[in-house]
């Protein structure tokens, strides 16, 4: 093959294309010389925003003066209907006009964090297992990785006092998420209180990414809601599971003005303010009542049974008090590796799991099942499945 003239960066060398990216490739490949194959490994929720939500969106589409330029810190009654989420919700008391700024997602927040407060030089504090974007951002923006270990017999929460044994002098931000993906592991007050104290004594800005605290979890938390948390924290937070609305790509980051000002200054270098229809409709998902949230859990619970069902086909264990999307379980010691068993299962059953390697090397030895897909398209998985495999 004839050598390219222009070789890429130093930073796009070192970053792998993301697992999903390359895998849901292969299933399309796949598809078309077969079964289709069941994907129980996205967690991208399967169900419609309320109603009244995409109603209000083609409504305010049809005004002819709604599809110009909009603020890049977002319509301000977008600001205050966060504002007033997160005081209905979490308690957490935040200043719509100077304390809260409207993103594209949440995962674009993650990236203008890392360039807005990382520099060649400067080490961020990333979970094992963990989200995958959290290196990828950190790395992007020059920084060093340290990895933080959450284990089992830790019930997957990170223990400081072995943090601080790794050498925190170059630590400027840590990555945290609770509820935890991929795990479901629950924060509690207390942690957040430590976690907040831990980043004040050490000077280091403590980012939670909080997409999940609707989902299966009758308590969710911010960690903004701990006094003073706002001078050391930024959270991140998302529609995308909470009200089905993924695709919209609405999301949020909360803490201190000087903060989100340093934010403004990389965003809007990156991108314009959201359609303003899509602002407006996302003001009517933000008013949603306690119906709205036991409706969509109702339906995952049910679909939570259906996994548990297929993992015991596996002989996989696991624990039933997590919240979020996702199924988290051990595999049976027979099997080599998470991914060995999410491999066989795909190109023999096609049906495709997530295996846990892809969030740390603490997850070798895990797997992840979605609850995004109904219960009859769970069932087919099983009985795909059923029989000796293992």
């Amino acid at each position: 093959m004839k050598k390219i003239l222009i070789e890429p960066s130093a930073r796009i060398e070192g970053l792998e294309e993301y697992y999903f990216s390359t895998k849901l490739k292969q299933i399309r490949e796949m598809d078309l010389t077969g079964e289709p194959v069941i994907n129980l490994g996205v967690g991208s929720p399967d169900q419609a925003p309320e109603a009244d939500v995409i109603e209000e969106l083609a409504i305010q589409a049809r005004d002819e003066k709604a599809h110009g330029y909009q603020p890049y810190q977002g319509i301000s009654d977008l600001r205050k209907a966060f504002a007033g989420w997160y005081s209905r919700s979490y308690g957490a008391e935040l200043d719509p006009e100077s304390q809260i700024l409207p993103l594209f997602g949440s995962k674009e927040g993650l990236m203008h964090i890392a360039m807005s407060f990382l520099s060649p030089g400067d080490a961020a504090l990333v979970p094992d297992p963990g989200y995958p974007a959290y290196a990828a951002v950190t790395r992007l923006a020059g920084a060093k990785v340290i990895t933080y270990p959450l284990l089992p017999e830790n019930n997957w929460l990170p223990d400081l006092n072995f943090i601080e044994l790794l050498g925190l002098h170059q630590v400027k931000v840590m990555w945290v998420n609770f509820p935890h993906m991929p795990t479901g592991k629950r924060a509690t007050k207390e942690l957040f209180e430590e976690l907040v104290a831990f980043a004040k004594y050490h000077k280091i800005l403590l980012v939670n990414d909080n997409p999940y605290s609707f989902i299966l979890n009758d308590q969710p938390i911010s960690l903004l809601a701990v006094p003073d948390a706002i001078e050391t924290s930024l959270e991140l937070n998302s529609l995308s599971k909470s009200h089905n609305m993924a695709g919209w790509r609405i999301g949020m980051v909360a803490g201190r003005k000087e903060y989100l000002d340093y934010l403004m200054r990389f965003k809007s270098q990156m991108d314009s303010g959201m359609f303003k229809p899509m602002q407006l409709a996302a003001i009517k998902a933000l008013e949603a009542g306690p119906a709205w949230y036991e409706g969509i859990n109702s339906i995952y619970r049910e679909r939570k049974v259906m996994a548990y069902a297929l993992l015991e086909k596996l002989k996989c264990t696991y624990d039933k008090d997590q919240s979020g999307l996702f199924v988290w379980a051990q595999i049976p010691s027979i099997e080599a590796s998470g991914q060995s068993l999410a491999d066989r299962i795909l190109l023999e059953k096609r049906v495709f799991i997530t295996p846990g390697f892809i969030f740390g090397p603490q997850g070798d030895q895990y797997i992840r099942v979605s609850l995004c897909q109904p219960k009859e398209v769970i069932s087919s998985a099983i009985d795909r499945i059923n029989g000796k495999i293992i």
